[in-house]
């Protein structure tokens, strides 16, 4: 493209969203990805099992393993972070899920404990509407829910397995709805195609005529001058420099603070790489009352357990897997590197037999996982790294080893009478859903870019990515990424309609 409008660096759920929604509404848009382009029919899948940099990257992971020092002890494994076109969406499970509204509005007496968004519910709602829409959302509305529900498209009928459950949910008082996800079906019910960063963003955006897409191009600096914004890259073994008057860093709450610190862009607040958060996973295995159901579970999600006798606590869902031995071995892979245990001679065999074991005692057992909200603290942080190693500084705060005993509490009690055993004794932080790294807000003494995502020091620099989060909130981030990436967009065409400054 010979004149560019807008640099979108990095093509998830955030960059491709905004990217599209550019390009549609006229802007030259391009996108500047670090992974390569896969094949549409390309299976995507995370491998525990892979630790050879250029064959990840290959398959759109992340190429190098996240060192994350929690509670002062340091773990390597590899994150579930992808490194391609459509980023770590190409691997989620595409739920989308809206947040309540006590989650963005923090002028009731519900209040978030650590203060909130600079934005309110109201205004988000209509990006909420068009990112259904983009992503093509099927379920159910929730019936707990005040809120007006967006027109979501039917999803197919219940299996046997999730009509045992949901049965038994509502024996037990529970309000279960259809879990609203990101997935096209064939007439007979069969998942087709999972809506991502790629298909839902980057793909349309090309298809508009406005947008072009340079993979393998690893962004090393960003240099903002009077006259735009350089973005020094390495596009498959060649330096190449690109210039724009507007740039968005959409590479997710890892990699937007990263390029910041290694650009040495101006950080009044000293919170770049900041105030990370994740989500704590509660996942237990539950047992249909009916011995003859049979197939994973995707289907449903509740918030009974939402917010709780004034407790933050979060969504219980399904998480769409069987209980298998490639799945277990996984599980088993990631607890084990995050454990303080010393590595033993023959561990990796001793694991794969409990795989199996475990996989024989589990049989027709659902995975269903409680999202627990996690808050911000300063001191919880992204690392810098000289390499494409991750890094992060985390402290399990007591609150949260409160709340999550609660929690623990209260999903028990919620499937009383159902056979049931909680996969994890030690609180299990969800990788995939880091945020909070580049934080919006009002003021620039507690914040890192304006309620717009714009960098105050920077102009032309935004952000559009779970970055920008002031609070991680109870359910799965995708939609809110899409929705503030809309947002954002929002405000990036009203400054290209005003034109460059004087």
């Amino acid at each position: 493209m010979s004149e560019i409008d807008v640099i979108v660096i990095g093509t998830g759920m955030g960059g491709g969203t905004i990217g599209r929604h550019l390009a549609e509404a006229g802007a030259r848009v391009l996108f500047l990805e670090k992974g390569k382009t896969q094949h549409p029919n390309e299976e995507r899948q995370l491998h525990a099992e892979m630790f050879e940099p250029t064959g990840r990257l290959v398959r759109g992971l992340w190429p190098a393993p996240l060192d994350a020092t929690v509670d002062g002890h340091t773990s390597r494994s590899y994150a579930p972070i992808g490194s391609g076109v459509g980023g770590s969406s190409s691997f989620y499970a595409a739920t989308l899920e809206r947040p309540e509204r006590h989650d963005i509005d923090h002028s009731s007496a519900r209040a978030h404990p650590t203060g909130g968004w600079p934005i309110d519910y109201d205004t988000l709602a209509p990006r909420y509407d068009r990112a259904e829409e983009l992503y093509e959302i099927c379920g159910a509305p929730d019936p707990l829910s005040p809120e007006p529900q967006a027109a979501l498209i039917a999803p197919p009928p219940l299996t046997r397995a999730d009509e045992s459950l949901k049965a038994s949910f509502e024996a037990n008082g529970l309000h279960p709805y259809r879990l609203h996800a990101a997935i096209r079906y064939e007439a007979d019910g069969t998942p087709q195609q999972t809506l991502d960063g790629r298909t839902a963003g980057v793909l349309p955006a090309l298809a508009s005529g406005k947008a072009g897409l340079r993979d393998r191009c690893d962004v090393q600096r960003i240099l903002p001058g009077p006259d735009g914004i350089a973005v020094e890259a390495i596009c498959q073994g060649r330096a190449e420099t690109f210039n724009a008057r507007q740039v968005v860093l959409a590479a997710g709450a890892f990699g937007t603070p990263r390029l910041a610190m290694r650009s040495e862009l101006p950080d009044p607040s000293g919170l770049i790489g900041r105030n990370l958060m994740f989500h704590l996973n509660e996942m237990i295995a539950l047992w249909p009352k009916d011995k003859a159901a049979s197939g994973p579970s995707k289907a449903l999600s509740l918030r009974d357990l939402y917010h709780l006798e004034g407790q933050r606590f979060g969504t219980v869902q399904a998480m769409g897997i069987d209980v298998t031995y490639g799945e277990i071995v996984y599980f088993l892979d990631q607890t084990l590197a995050r454990s303080k245990m010393p590595k033993l001679p023959g561990q990796w065999l001793a694991l794969r037999a409990a795989a199996g074991i475990a996989a024989r005692i589990f049989g027709q057992a659902k995975i269903f996982v409680g999202l627990l909200e996690d808050l911000p603290y300063a001191e919880n942080r992204v690392k810098l790294t000289d390499d494409d190693t991750l890094a992060c500084d985390y402290t399990i705060h007591p609150e949260l080893r409160a709340r999550r005993k609660a929690f623990r509490k209260a999903m028990a009690q919620a499937f009383r009478g159902h056979l049931k055993w909680f996969l994890s004794m030690q609180p299990e932080l969800n990788f995939g859903h880091g945020c909070g790294t580049m934080k919006m807000g009002h003021d620039p003494a507690t914040s890192v870019t304006d309620p717009q995502g714009r960098l105050r020091e920077c102009p032309g620099l935004w952000v559009a990515d779970a970055s920008l989060f002031p609070t991680s909130m109870g359910v799965n981030p995708s939609l809110t990424i899409a929705a503030l990436a809309l947002h954002v967009g929002d405000a990036i065409l009203e400054t290209l309609k005003k034109g460059p400054t004087p």
